[in-house]
């Protein structure tokens, strides 16, 4: 065995009966019992009371470069994916430029190789420059090195339903998906929070369910009637829930995805005015955080994707009505799900491993991810700490902004490593892969 050989001993696989591993020359060489596996010139890891679960796949990840590298790179986005668990993220296409050509999408993925730790897969924008009039190159982004299926001009809403069904349309000759950021532009204008009784308390102009719903509702029926796939990005309410759930029930090929700070956090956090609350959708009832994560449980929501969104301080530590909408999420996203599914029993470890990982990469058509933990299969795993507690402390985050809603609390759970095809991209809850490794 060679010094890129790691034996994971004793780890519990998908929260079930301790197995040993073998990772070897990128993929899972063996699952065997306990301490039958053998270790000669291997690198052993004492796994005892850890969980591992295939390496995590976000859909949706702002890594801000090129334009906004003050806020985030694709390096220290991907350092924080790693740190988080991640395996694989899709970067959206709200850059400066937009990733709506070619040469955009492969410098973004061009960027994520280098740097070694994850898989960073660019996603393409639906419309040139995401201004909703012209559709962008798609075939051109789907025959490029990147091999860009999933478009979407997150951010802002497709608003135009004759520009929705042409993206829809073309796609389906390379099986891409259009994901949605469900947003009527005209039923949000100036919009600071979800609309309701406590919206009117705060004097903060409201944002209305409905004018989530009625995108979900117009776009369910145009992937219906033109045969396409559509992704629903950050559910949030209660109510585009049940249109996405009659919409399965009929067949449609729709997905959909919540946020981990939607099936967490609510409205009332607003009453502290600190714009680090502040985000695109807003934060919801009590009633819809219940709704998202049943829906979560049962299936009618596929995945957990962050939204990951960083912002440097100066556009966060302003007033309310000034600051950008965002929040962080890669580095504390299997921690918030743990507490709000897995601790409330209504998800266990497979369960999250499906809507973290195995939905996810094949929502995106991500080949190498989202794989069973099985002998042949490639070795993209997280090990977790289901016993260990993490108290989240913005300055030790890996990414270059500190925006996170979840300063002072504790998760249940920590990230002990990474490995990417084998490789370590973070031990003992440290970041020690890429490039650098590879040098």
């Amino acid at each position: 065995m060679s010094n890129d050989t790691y034996v994971i001993r004793h780890v519990s696989v998908l929260g079930g009966d301790p197995a040993d591993l073998v990772l070897r020359d990128g993929v899972i060489a063996e699952v065997t019992a306990p301490g039958a596996a053998s270790a000669e010139g291997a690198t052993e890891i004492d796994a005892t009371g850890l969980v591992a679960l295939p390496g995590l796949v976000d859909l949706h990840t702002h890594l801000r470069e090129p334009g906004r590298e003050d806020a985030e790179t694709v390096e220290t986005g991907s350092r924080a994916a790693a740190a988080g668990g991640f395996t694989a993220v899709f970067a959206m296409a709200n850059t400066d430029p937009v990733a709506d050509t070619a040469g955009t999408v492969e410098q973004v993925w061009r960027l994520g190789h280098e740097a070694g730790l994850v898989d960073v897969q660019p996603v393409g924008a639906v419309t040139l420059g995401l201004g909703g009039r012209q559709l962008a190159e798609l075939g051109a982004m789907a025959t490029s090195a990147a091999q860009v299926r999933v478009f979407s001009d997150d951010g802002r809403c497709v608003h135009d339903a004759v520009i929705m069904r042409r993206a829809l349309e073309y796609v389906k000759a390379f099986d891409g998906v259009v994901a949605q950021h469900a947003q009527e532009p005209r039923l949000t204008e100036d919009a600071q929070m979800n609309e309701g009784p406590l919206s009117g308390v705060l004097g903060l102009r409201g944002w209305p369910a409905v004018a989530e719903e009625a995108i979900v509702a117009r776009d369910v029926l145009l992937a219906e009637h033109v045969g396409s796939r559509l992704h629903v990005c950050h559910v949030s309410t209660a109510g585009s829930v049940e249109i996405i759930r009659a919409a399965k029930a009929r067949g449609v090929d729709v997905t959909a995805e919540v946020t981990p700070h939607h099936l967490l956090l609510t409205e009332q956090l607003v009453t502290s005015y600190d714009p680090v609350y502040k985000v695109n959708p807003p934060l919801r009832s009590e009633a819809d955080v219940a709704a998202l994560r049943a829906a979560l449980a049962d299936g009618t929501i596929d995945a957990v994707a962050t939204d990951h969104a960083p912002h440097p301080v100066e556009d966060k530590d302003c007033e309310w009505s000034a600051a950008a909408m965002g929040m962080l999420g890669l580095e504390t996203a299997l921690g918030v799900v743990a507490e709000a599914m897995v601790s409330t029993g209504l998800l266990d470890w497979a369960g999250v491993a499906d809507r973290m990982s195995v939905r996810p990469a094949r929502i995106g058509r991500l080949d190498g991810h989202g794989r069973p933990i099985a002998a042949g299969e490639p070795a993209n795993l997280v090990l977790l700490d289901p016993t260990a507690p993490r108290t989240v402390d913005p300055a030790a985050l890996q990414s270059r902004s500190h925006n996170t809603p979840y300063a002072g609390r504790t998760l249940p759970v920590s990230v002990v490593a990474t490995f990417l095809r084998g490789r370590p991209t973070v031990l003992d809850g440290a970041v020690v892969g890429g490039a650098a490794v590879r040098a």
